[in-house]
């Protein structure tokens, strides 16, 4: 019985109304939308990500070929 009084508490005509409302295409969309920005979001993060690697390569090789070249010290 506790599960009539339940369900004679859901406001099913205002469901079965908003439900009417939902469009088909604007869903589809929105849906293609939402996975275009997911893949734009996940493409800068990783470029982002590969160029602070990039640049923090070039930055070691340069600090230690300058550390390379310095003359050797004796004593």
């Amino acid at each position: 019985m506790a599960v009539l009084d339940v369900l004679g508490r859901v406001p099913t005509d205002r469901i079965t109304r908003e439900a009417r409302e939902v469009r088909f295409w604007r869903t589809v969309l929105s849906l293609l939308a939402g996975v275009l920005f997911g893949v734009g979001w996940l493409t800068a993060k990783a470029f982002g990500v590969l160029w602070l690697s990039l640049a923090w390569t070039v930055t070691a090789v340069k600090v230690g070929w300058r550390e390379g070249r310095k003359p050797a010290r004796t004593g």
